[in-house]
């Protein structure tokens, strides 16, 4: 069990897994993982989104270098994960401080819900197409609400058995992207998708579409950590998640891409980010690989949104599946408002301006400023942790936050930036953030000089903890204790005697003279 003073991290909502994970996957595993997380509907539609905004050549290229751009964020995030054995919003704890962090908690939230929204109604809509028909009946909504009630239901009783077969799954959905490329390419060449003209009526610029696909990269950096906790190690990580979301990423955009091409060429003209209009090009293999992929990745977006919810403070004490029940019932009834489909580009560019801040300042702080190195404090709710900050928040992290998200807005819609948004938008937040806690942060008691000490994974710290304190009892004998010990510890660390918090043992007592 976890006390109040103490973070629990309950991945599987059962008390054995409270606390930080020690990671078993290999790197093939981890790739595969990934590989299979973004081969989805919505990476597959975001695809045809592009032409004939831009040229096929500059979507291509576009797609190809804003994934890349994308994954090194990603993995550095994800890195924390594997380092720490922390999901994302848990080690913005250590940017944010142990109160900030529900304000980046809450937009994930927000996030994550409207993401199942978006993904449910994409499933409801290729379903509703099918047994239209098949049947000649049609109810887009309501066939999103039963899409939706069962990812709620696999997200409380078969999370595990979905992570285990979604690797096989996106072999599945390859077979049947390969089935699309070939039939794609077998009817038309490379030189007929060139030579698709461009509509400058749209707006499009290569930059718009860079920023689009940046942010699908932005998107699932919510999840890295979540993911990448479970690596084995920094390499199998890092690499396995790159590799996995680098391929499927461009696998799956470049399928959206060149099958909305392809009905273009055919027809002249289609709606994009319409599945319906792909599925009736390419027939009903393609229609059920839409379908399985939803049913896989929401499963762990939903997953991933209630254990958010039940992780963000331990002293809320909220279980897994009454949450699970509560968020999964305005999961249902959200995902029968359709018209959001219509602001899918708006969607992504909310996502950015939210997370794109957070991330910059999550590794300006771990990389930079903490050395790679956060403390177990961090799993701590109490005014002793160092990263409680002022009153619970790192008040430079929430500013910069906000002029970040506010730049990034400004860059989209009211001064549109020749560069797009997200690449100035994440730099001004890094050096802002860098520069101000170095000048502010001592002066101010954001900063403390432990900071930079080497921690290593928080297991490690926990275990070496314990095999100190027996040696430093039997040398003080039963009168003296471990009382000579205790001078050298730190007071967020609790008291031997009293039990660990960070073990579930009874918490500390606050110091009443601390400041709040």
């Amino acid at each position: 069990m976890t006390s109040p003073a103490t973070m629990a991290v309950n991945l599987d909502g059962s008390a054995d897994s409270a606390g930080p994970v020690r990671g078993t996957q290999s790197l093939p595993h981890v790739g595969m993982i990934w590989l299979a997380a973004n081969l989805v509907v919505t990476t597959l539609l975001t695809g045809t989104l592009f032409v004939p905004g831009v040229s096929f050549g500059t979507a291509t290229t576009m797609i190809l270098l804003g994934t890349l751009i994308g994954v090194v964020v990603l993995v550095l995030v994800g890195n924390i994960g594997t380092r720490t054995g922390l999901p994302t919003m848990a080690i913005t704890r250590g940017a944010f401080g142990i109160r900030g962090s529900l304000l980046p908690a809450a937009a994930n939230l927000i996030i994550l819900m409207g993401w199942s929204w978006v993904q449910a109604m994409l499933a409801g809509v290729t379903v509703d197409y099918l047994v239209h028909e098949a049947t000649g009946f049609s109810n887009p909504a309501l066939f999103s609400a039963i899409c939706q009630g069962i990812v709620v239901v696999l997200a409380i009783f078969g999370h595990t058995g979905i992570s285990r077969v979604e690797p096989w799954l996106a072999l599945a959905i390859l077979v049947v992207m390969g089935f699309v490329f070939a039939a794609a390419f077998g009817a038309f060449g490379i030189s007929d998708f060139a030579a698709i003209p461009v509509d400058p009526e749209l707006g499009a610029t290569p930059f718009t579409t860079l920023d689009i696909v940046i942010a699908t990269a932005i998107s699932w950096t919510v999840l890295s950590a979540d993911m990448n906790r479970h690596a084995k190690t920094s390499t199998a990580g890092i690499v396995g998640s790159g590799i996995g979301y680098t391929l499927s990423t461009v696998i799956a955009m470049l399928l959206g891409l060149v099958a909305f091409s392809t009905v273009l060429l055919r027809d002249g003209d289609a709606a994009p980010f319409d599945p319906t209009v792909i599925v009736s090009e390419f027939g009903w293999p393609l229609g059920i690989a839409i379908f399985l992929s939803v049913m896989a990745t929401n499963t762990m977006v939903v997953f991933g949104m209630v254990t958010s919810v039940v992780n963000a403070q331990s002293k809320w004490h909220l279980r897994f599946l009454p949450t699970a029940i509560v968020l999964g019932v305005i999961s249902v009834i959200g995902s029968t408002f359709l018209g959001l489909l219509d602001q899918f580009t708006d969607f992504l560019f909310v996502i950015s301006a939210f997370f794109v801040p957070v991330f910059a300042i999550m590794i300006a702080d771990y990389y930079l400023l903490k050395r790679r190195a956060y403390s177990r404090q961090i799993l701590h709710e109490t005014p002793a942790s160092r990263y409680w900050y002022r009153g619970g928040v790192n008040w430079i992290a929430v500013v910069v936050w906000v002029i970040g998200a506010a730049l990034s807005y400004l860059l989209s819609y009211v001064v549109p930036s020749p560069l797009g948004a997200n690449i100035p938008a994440f730099a001004a937040s890094f050096l802002l953030y860098l520069v101000l806690m170095l000048l502010l942060g001592r002066a101010l008691g954001l900063r403390d000089p432990r900071d930079p000490e080497p921690t290593g994974h928080l297991l490690d710290q926990i275990a070496t903890e314990e095999i100190a304190q027996p040696a430093r009892s039997t040398q003080a004998g039963p009168e003296r204790s471990a009382r000579p010990a205790q001078a050298n510890r730190d007071p967020a660390e609790g008291d031997p005697a009293q039990g660990d918090p960070a073990q579930g043992g009874p918490a500390r007592p606050t110091d009443p003279g601390a400041k709040d």
